[in-house]
């Protein structure tokens, strides 16, 4: 098993930055896909960014491809968020993700997650 902590959130101007981090429990960090994924008010659970576990195979949504960073450090046990002009619509709580592979790809479907941290909220103000 793993478990997840974020960290990073906060409050922030539209078109300033935020760097979140996912830190991970366990021996095992450099099996792990790891993804991150968003909940604004109102709305579904939203795919975010997701690293494979290499990292060398990376995956953004539309909305925040060119903005934002998803990295990871397997010798840190840590997925970094690095979350650049950001946007009112990027308000949300930020959830990190694992999921076990044995391949180095990865999925944008939460539900293939079984790990969850207990997210960070990113409030951006117009």
């Amino acid at each position: 098993q793993v478990q997840l902590v974020e960290s990073g959130g906060g409050l922030v101007q539209a078109g300033g930055s935020l760097r979140l981090s996912c830190a991970a429990s366990g021996r095992t960090f450099s099996s792990y896909a790891m993804g991150w994924f968003r909940q604004a008010p109102g709305k579904e659970r939203a795919f975010v960014a997701v690293i494979s576990t290499s990292g060398n195979n990376i995956g953004y949504a539309h909305s925040v491809k060119g903005r934002f960073t998803i990295s990871r450090d397997n010798a840190k046990n840590t997925v970094y968020l690095q979350m650049n002009s950001l946007e009112s619509e990027d308000t949300a709580v930020y959830y990190c993700a694992a999921r076990r592979r044995y391949s180095d790809n990865y999925s944008v479907i939460s539900g293939d997650y079984g790990y969850w941290g207990q997210g960070t909220q990113v409030t951006v103000s117009s």
